[in-house]
């Protein structure tokens, strides 16, 4: 110790900084950026022409199988199997088998990616090209060229072995044939001994291949041999199926869907289940315990319950299940909010949790992943490998089908899921749970099993409330009790309750006075209503208010209120403090964080879309949390969110959606009304719907209150991004996701007896004799001929029934020929037109033995048919009875200029009268026998002399319209006569012909209602390919062009904004306003004030307007319905000053002044352009731009800060 202090201490560890440094900078000349091996180098470079011969090994094509006897288990040789995805990799494959992607791609795959081969899809058919098929033909080989003088002698004999046992081998029974299910073991049938004697007899070669075993094994086969013996069969060869059930080969459409009894106990449920992959510490309600057990058996389960019943349970133990089996599930949800919630609430269940939106990705390779559907959407276009592992998907919320923007994106990916995806729907209750269940059951081919309940844990009391404070503050009347009758009395009670109270204000102001109340009025019913709530114990409270503005006006109207105490002050203080902490500078101060502060102080909360992000969280946590007293929220707060209240307030029971004002649908009312009653704690929930006006019809309100909520209804549309992405993909067609469509289930679910009814017709239709006259050689022109004159008359009288001209000369006594049924050509007399019965017409006319037999329906054809080639009326034989007869505008033939003076109520009277058996004998009235000796004086002179009217003079018809119909009817009927009926068996050959024609078309009808020309969307399909083709996006072949595929690289609006980057618009554009120009691709608010541009924004605004005009344009010149207007004014330029200032770095607070827009609106607003920056910087390098892309990185970076992009207080 004593010499290290004489010498200086210890000796440096490291060299002293100081030198490091001088030497750094005096001694330039030993950097390293001066060594040699940094210098220019050159070496000799030798021609190797040979080297560009080399060829890569590819992946084997078949491997070696061992194959055993099924008796003993001895191995008896080896045969070559054929590799089926030998070289599939996600660029060209479509199987589960083929090479896993880059690392990169794992969670959300690439645009360039083939998706995962759908399930329920038939399976594409492998060529059998590989070596080892039995379908060598081994006779016709060459043994030299043509061209040439010698080739290769075989030996006779060796090919005459091959080809014998070639002929063994097909005489072997089939693989197929070998698997047999425990169903037809317990049948005495010769094919299960097959299985012990599949030996093969193998031929003796000079190169032997043998296999070492203690047993006496078989010769091994040559490679040759072995190669020809058989095809490959599959795996499951020579196995006894005992544990599985023969599947049934047609199953009936309600197979696919079960509706389970969730009345009947599960007493075994414990038994059945004893070791649960999660534990609960309560005991599962029936409907729950039904689902698990179907979950434990991997099945699909489709569970519809009220809201708060406890559905979650079941998407937790599906969630359960997979990490059990150590695989994974995806659980969605409709809006990113809701995504949120779910993490928060599932990362304490679970360990390994990951959350999936399009602005947050955090632990994305979990077991568990939450996600929009949206999201899952993508990743399966995308083939994203995450769908590998994939054991259940969970969709909540999926009665949000109904959506017509994005209803359609549900019915995608439950197409697109891959079969070993099991399938979790979560739903409130809905009509068509079955129907819903058996559509996705039969696209799948897996069982869907329905639980559905109405029982609500909680149940409800609907009340009116009548009160406007003071002294008719506790005016509330019960209107549905909690079993769920309604209550008449109490709504009596409440009109009668507002009628006096109207009577005293007339009294007071005159009889003039209006019933609509005012601000000060309002407040002081809602002031009424929390004393009178409060006094009852009812709070907290969820006011569901419609209108985000009457939300902020009526929280901010009972400021005067205060619902808490100074603890709940205090703990409401310090953690709305901790959550706004987050957020730096000005964003603290905001306007709305300040009056939400203090709002919330009061125990007042608001929650609508116009709230920022953050805010809005911080109020669900508070009222989770029982500090927010009264709560005013709009829809969206009922939507999926667990956050139930003691009783919700209706402050309207009418909603405005976008076009009208209308009452709530019972969907909608059931939805929100479902959060009263809080499980365990509350024994009823109560709901109040406020008075302020009338009280509402009582029509009205059961209909809304006890009505059937709204049924599942397919919004399937079809998409440019959907069909780019299903075009790039050869096995896949965009009609096939179109026949699966919800849409379209009524037709799939009919294949079965179209190919049934088509097999039954066609073999009608063999077996038919065929006709040998010359004469009737143009039957089937006369059938075309006349079928299109009678269709054409039917609708001409249809039409024009009810026009004036001939409503005037189609009146009782008018003599007209009829076509009906077995009366064709038929002399009728009118007695009654009906015009309110859509064109029915009351006919005498006189009966024959012909007319008394009612035809069938093919028999009443021919005959019309048949009567139309004929020209003036049908002479009857023997006119000694008469009827009336009902026929409708559609049957009339011909107007006849003579008219009868009758009366036709008598007529009609007389003969109804003499059809009862008493009076049946009694003889006809003068007015019956007038009518019938003159029908019967024309019919015996043949209608000699008999006048048609002209329906153009005789009528004066002038619209133009109506006279070319009646000269195209002339010219129609004119053909008919033309056409030859020579023959004098014209009627019994016709017949066959008819018949002959009609198994024609309906064959042609059930080839079309099974082809793709039927399917809805099929036209519109065609025309959205035209447009494509047009703007360069597909080749005319179909072909995907370079352009469609920088188009799937976009989230929306994939036509705009490819247009756009391939115009270089975004070129010279700085940051500011390529961000402020692309917000109208996401901006969405109707009204807002008018924003200040600057010249360069204006001429931006213009050249988008003009990409837009071109698109709708072209979208218009291939048929589609949408006006080019509608399209261009769809892209809203609202919000570019403030997205622009935004880019610009202005504080939140400062951009927030330029606009009438919510807070809440511009931060998704500004979110979502984040998504579309990031869609065109992946366009841009698809296409080779690093300038844009670099540009879409800048301008992403310019946005994502401050309070925009806050992150949610669920994931921390």
């Amino acid at each position: 110790m004593e010499r290290l202090r004489t010498i200086g201490g210890v000796p440096p560890i490291l060299p002293s900084l100081t030198d490091q440094i001088e030497e750094y900078l005096l001694k330039p000349e030993d950097l390293q950026i001066h060594d040699p091996i940094y210098s220019r180098r050159w070496w000799p470079r030798v021609p190797d022409p040979l080297s560009l011969y080399t060829i890569s090994v590819g992946p084997p094509s078949s491997t070696l199988e061992v194959e055993r006897d099924p008796a003993t288990g001895a191995i008896t040789g080896l045969r070559e199997v054929a590799i089926q995805d030998a070289g599939s990799t996600a660029k060209n494959s479509l199987s589960m088998k083929r090479a896993p992607g880059p690392p990169e791609e794992i969670v959300r795959g690439s645009s360039t990616n083939f998706p995962f081969w759908p399930g329920g899809f038939p399976e594409p058919s492998l060529d059998q090209t590989f070596l080892g098929s039995s379908d060598l033909n081994f006779k016709n080989l060459l043994n030299k060229h043509p061209k040439l003088s010698r080739g290769m002698e075989f030996a006779k004999e060796e090919v005459k072995e091959e080809v014998k046992e070639v002929e063994e081998v097909k005489e072997e029974p089939k693989p197929s044939e070998l698997i047999v299910s425990i169903a037809d073991m317990l049948q005495v049938d010769e094919n299960v001994l097959k299985i012990f004697d599949a030996k093969e007899e193998r031929t003796k070669g000079k190169a032997e291949l043998k296999l070492d075993d203690d047993n006496d094994a078989e010769e091994g086969s040559t490679l040759e041999s072995a190669v020809i013996a058989e095809p490959a069969p599959k795996i499951e060869e020579h196995v006894l199926k005992i544990s599985e059930e023969a599947p049934p080969r047609h199953p009936k459409s309600t197979e696919w869907a079960e509706m389970i009894d969730v009345s009947a106990p599960v007493d075994d449920f414990h038994a059945r289940v004893p070791n649960m992959a999660i534990q609960y510490p309560f005991e599962l309600d029936t409907f729950q315990k039904q689902a698990v057990l179907h979950l434990q058996n991997h099945d699909c389960v489709f569970v519809a319950a009220h809201t708060s019943a406890g559905k979650t349970v079941v998407a937790e133990y599906a969630i359960a299940l997979a990490n059990k089996h150590m695989t994974r599930s995806v659980y969605t949800s409709p809006i990113k909010a809701l995504s949120n919630q779910k993490y928060h609430d599932f990362r304490t269940r679970f360990d390994d949790v990951g959350l999936l939106t399009g602005d947050i990705q955090i632990n994305p390779k979990a077991a568990c992943l939450i996600m929009t559907t949206e999201i899952l959407q993508s990743m399966l276009y995308n083939g994203s490998d995450l769908i590998r592992d994939l054991e259940w998907v969970i969709f909540d919320e999926v009665h949000y089908i109904n959506d017509p923007d994005r209803g359609h994106v549900w019915e995608e990916v439950i197409i697109m899921l891959p079969s070993h995806v099991n399938i979790v729907l979560l739903s409130a209750t809905v009509p068509n749970t079955l129907e819903f269940a058996d559509w996705i059951g039969r696209i799948k081919k897996q069982k869907i099993y329905v639980i559905s309940t109405t029982k609500r844990p909680v149940p409800l009391e609907h009340y009116l409330y009548t009160g406007m404070g003071g002294k008719s503050k506790n005016e509330r009347f019960l209107i549905v009790d909690s079993s769920g009758k309604f209550v008449k009395k109490g709504y009596n009670d409440a009109v009668a309750a507002k009628k006096e109270r109207a009577s005293k204000a007339q009294q007071q102001y005159g009889p003039k006075h209006r019933q609509n109340i005012g601000e000060k009025q309002e407040k002081n019913m809602w002031i009424g209503l929390l004393d009178h709530l409060t006094k009852c114990e009812l709070l907290p409270i969820v006011a569901f208010t419609l209108s985000k503005k009457r939300c902020d006006s009526n929280a901010a109207m009972l400021l005067s209120q205060d619902l808490t105490t100074q603890k709940e002050k205090h703990e409401i203080d310090s953690f709305f403090k901790m959550c706004v902490d987050r957020l730096q500078g000005t964003d603290r101060e905001l306007p709305q964080i300040l009056h939400t502060r203090e709002l919330l102080r009061k125990g007042i909360g608001v929650h609508h879309s116009g709230i920022l992000p953050l805010v809005k969280e911080v109020v669900e946590m508070l009222f989770s949390k029982g500090l927010v007293k009264l709560l005013f929220a709009t829809e969206t707060f009922a939507m999926g969110v667990n956050m139930p209240a003691r009783c919700v307030v209706f402050d309207s029971p009418r909603k405005h959606d976008g076009k009208r004002f209308r009452d709530l649908l019972p969907s909608e009312y059931i939805q929100m009304a479902g959060r009263a009653g809080r499980r365990g704690l509350d024994p009823t929930g109560t709901v109040v719907i406020l008075c302020k006006g009338d009280v509402p019809e009582l029509s009205e309100l059961h209909a809304m209150m006890l009505g059937k909520p709204t049924k599942l209804e397919s919004q399937f549309k079809l998409t440019y991004s959907m069909i780019l992405q299903l075009l790039r993909v050869e096995a896949l067609r965009v009609e096939d996701m179109m026949k699966r469509s919800f849409s379209e289930s009524f037709q799939m679910k009919n294949q079965e007896k179209y190919e049934r009814e088509l097999k039954k017709v066609t073999e009608e239709m063999t077996n038919l004799p065929s006709i040998s006259c010359m004469l009737c050689k143009d039957n089937e022109e006369y059938y075309a001929v006349t079928r299109d004159y009678i269709t054409f008359r039917k609708e001409f009288f249809t039409t024009v029934y009810l026009q004036a001209g001939l409503a005037k000369v189609l009146s009782p006594g008018r003599l007209v020929l009829i076509s009906h049924n077995q009366f064709q050509n038929q002399l009728c007399c009118i007695v009654r037109v009906d015009s309110k019965t859509k064109g029915k017409i009351t006919v005498l006319t006189l009966l024959d033995e012909r007319n008394k037999v009612t035809l069938t329906d093919e028999e009443a054809s021919i005959r019309e048919l048949l009567a139309a080639g004929k020209s003036g009326l049908q002479i009857l034989e023997k006119t000694s009875h008469h009827d009336i007869v009902e026929i409708p505008a559609e049957g009339l033939v011909a107007l006849v200029s003579k008219t009868l003076k009758v009366d036709g109520e008598k007529i009609i009277d007389n003969v109804k009268k003499r059809q009862i058996p008493r009076f049946r004998d009694d003889p006809p009235s003068s007015s019956v026998m007038e009518a019938l000796k003159e029908l019967q004086r024309i019919n015996e002179s043949g209608g000699e002399g008999l006048k048609y009217l002209d329906l153009r003079k005789d009528l004066n018809i002038r619209k133009l319209e109506t006279v070319d119909k009646i000269s195209l009817l002339e010219q129609l009927k004119g053909k008919v006569l033309k056409t030859s009926m020579e023959c004098p068996q014209f009627a019994e050959h016709f017949s066959q012909t008819y018949k002959k024609l009609k198994l024609k078309e309906d064959i042609a009808r059930l080839k079309y209602l099974m082809s793709e020309e039927s399917l809805h969307l099929h036209p519109e399909y065609q025309m959205r390919l035209e447009v494509l083709k047009q703007l360069g996006y597909i080749e005319s072949s179909g072909t995907v062009t370079l352009k469609g595929k920088v188009a799937c690289e976009m989230g929306n609006h994939e036509l705009m904004i490819t247009e756009l980057v391939l115009e270089n618009v975004f070129d010279n554009m700085p940051i500011e306003e390529t961000v402020a120009l692309l917000s109208s691709m996401v901006f969405q608010q109707k009204n807002c004030s008018e924003p200040s541009l600057t010249p360069e924004l204006e001429s931006g605004i213009k050249k988008f307007k003009s990409v837009a005009q071109k698109i709708g344009e072209v979208q218009r010149d291939c048929g589609l319905k949408e006006a080019v207007g509608d399209y261009v004014d769809q892209y809203n330029f609202g919000l570019v000053e403030v997205t622009y200032e935004w880019a610009l770095g202005k504080p939140f607070n400062e951009i927030m002044s330029r606009t009438d827009v919510q807070e809440g609106i511009t931060v998704k607003c500004i979110q979502r352009l984040d998504e579309t920056l990031r869609d065109v910087r992946n366009a841009a390098r698809i296409i080779g731009e690093p300038t844009l892309y670099q540009k879409m990185e800048e301008a992403s970076t310019a946005i994502k800060r401050d309070i925009v992009f806050a992150a949610s207080l669920y994931t921390q």
